[in-house]
């Protein structure tokens, strides 16, 4: 119970699954198989169903995932289920398999560990009421036992299933249906060049079952093809190698668009036709305009570190930004809870790109985030326009930087949080600082003319001892000057590490 419980991750499972050379293995069948029935246990407990339960399981690319899948479906049959084998699929169709008409699966499971390196693997749970919440993982690991009993004696049937199939077709409707082209209907993005980097993940489906059945041309698309060692880079919009890639084949190719995707498709970016990424507050910044179209004066609920820039944006065009802590379910579930209140939120984005949008389940989905992008794409097109035009007002800092501080105590949150609530004082003496009014997660201070021009936050990550601090600046050579107003309090700590922090490099939008 004690090895189940070191691998929740919050709202997944995760580990080490392959010998390597950093790391020591303890994701083995062994735990899958029991993980496994622990999650079926949970459902009928939380469903109070008796009845033979549904469940589709599939993964990512990484090698070791045919191995745990084949232990996971052999696990779940034999508690007396019917399973589903989607083979190589995304975490957002497998949420779908609970949803589609001819599965309505009871649950669903993804075995996937996202961006991390190849030796990792994890599971991600769902039923029909969307994904596992934290607590949730927890009571499946204390229903998980390494003591095979006799509650389950009858073993269920196992079928092959077509699931991206069916989840690209739900894609390619839903496009077709929303860009309504009365010159061509079918092929709505006829005309332009789109390519897509799946980084060797489980999102190359997107070109052949997606793009082209609209008439795309997807000329100069790399690593579809899935490779769990990631040769190419790791499947990661937020990694600059991966952003440089797609950047770079978007210009090689003069596409109209370039598209990226992570491991497990449930985060993606985009490149325009200039080569610049549509990324971060920039990805927002178009997804939210999209929205506020069609639903005007909605909340739009990101995560913490989101710039002045984007909240003007989003104001400008009706919108109403509400800032909240990082994880993209902290932010999805804010939103959900803003709409529970009466509070119109129609969707719900973190910086690293996990967008979920109401009118679809408030799924966290990097493909459905694309699929509303390429819709007002094609609209745009027939118009002679472009979709980046969107953006054309957002704001951007000339300034923008994170660094994350380690924390040398094995209690770092006591210690992180120490430093923190000590930073509110010293801000308040600093002559041209001041907080800002609403803190979900650490403190956000902005910074006048003469002390910065921009602001700052420090935080305590959810997983590591770490602070990051992020810094945004609206002049060159701003964030040397907050920089060099914080490191007279931050190096008072003497178990934080700021060699970081003094060695600081600029990085600067252009």
């Amino acid at each position: 119970m004690g090895k189940l419980k070191k691998l929740q991750n919050g709202a997944d499972i995760r580990g080490i699954a392959l010998e390597n050379n950093d790391k020591e293995v303890n994701l083995t069948a062994q735990e899958i198989y029991y993980i496994g029935q622990g999650f079926i246990k949970w459902i009928k407990e939380e469903q109070n169903n008796s009845n033979q339960l549904k469940i589709a399981i599939g993964m990512d690319s990484r090698i070791s995932g045919p191995k745990l899948k084949k232990t996971l479906i052999e696990s779940i049959s034999k508690t007396g289920c019917f399973v589903y084998d989607c083979d190589i699929s995304t975490t957002p169709a497998m949420f779908m398999a609970t949803v589609l008409e001819n599965y309505e699966c009871d649950g669903a499971v993804m075995i996937t560990a996202s961006h991390l390196p190849y030796y990792y693997n994890g599971l991600k749970f769902f039923t029909k009421k969307g994904g596992c919440e934290n607590e949730d993982i927890k009571r499946i690991i204390e229903l998980a036992t390494y003591k095979q009993t006799n509650e389950f004696i009858r073993s269920g049937k196992v079928e092959k299933a077509n699931l991206i199939d069916d989840y690209s077709n739900y894609l390619v409707k839903f496009i077709r249906r929303d860009v309504n082209s009365k010159t061509n209907y079918c092929k709505p993005l006829k005309g332009l060049k789109i390519i897509v980097d799946a980084g060797n993940g489980s999102g190359g489906f997107f070109v052949d079952k997606v793009l082209k059945q609209l008439g795309a041309c997807t000329d100069g698309s790399q690593f579809l093809n899935p490779d769990g060692l990631f040769p190419n880079h790791i499947p990661n919009p937020e990694n600059k190698e991966a952003m440089k890639s797609i950047r770079e084949a978007v210009i090689k190719n003069n596409a109209d668009l370039g598209i990226i995707f992570d491991t497990d498709v449930d985060r993606s970016a985009i490149v325009g036709d200039d080569g610049l990424e549509i990324n971060r507050n920039s990805l927002i910044a178009l997804i939210s305009a999209i929205i506020l179209e069609d639903h005007p004066n909605s909340t739009i609920v990101t995560d913490s570190i989101t710039s002045t820039g984007l909240k003007e944006f989003i104001e400008s065009k009706g919108g109403v930004h509400h800032r909240f802590k990082r994880g993209y379910k902290n932010v999805i579930n804010e939103s959900k809870r803003l709409n529970y209140e009466g509070i119109e939120s129609h969707l719900a984005i973190e910086t690293s790109g996990h967008a979920a949008v109401k009118e679809n389940y408030f799924l966290d989905d990097g493909a459905y985030l694309i699929s509303k992008i390429l819709v007002k794409m094609a609209q745009f097109h027939e118009e002679g326009r472009k979709v980046t035009d969107l953006i054309s007002s957002l704001k951007k800092a000339k300034e923008s930087k994170e660094v994350r501080i380690g924390i040398n105590k094995n209690d770092f949150k006591t210690y992180g949080e120490t430093v923190i609530s000590e930073l509110e004082a010293y801000v308040n003496e600093v002559e041209g600082w001041y907080l800002s009014e609403n803190n979900y997660e650490g403190i956000k201070v902005f910074c006048k003319e003469n002390r910065g021009n921009g602001w700052f936050l420090l935080r305590i990550s959810l997983h590591e001892p770490l602070l990051p601090l992020n810094i945004e600046s609206n002049e060159i050579g701003g964030i040397d000057k907050i920089i060099s107003n914080l490191l007279p309090y931050l190096g008072k700590y003497t178990d934080l590490n700021i060699d970081k922090l003094k060695l600081n490099k600029i990085d600067t939008n252009n």
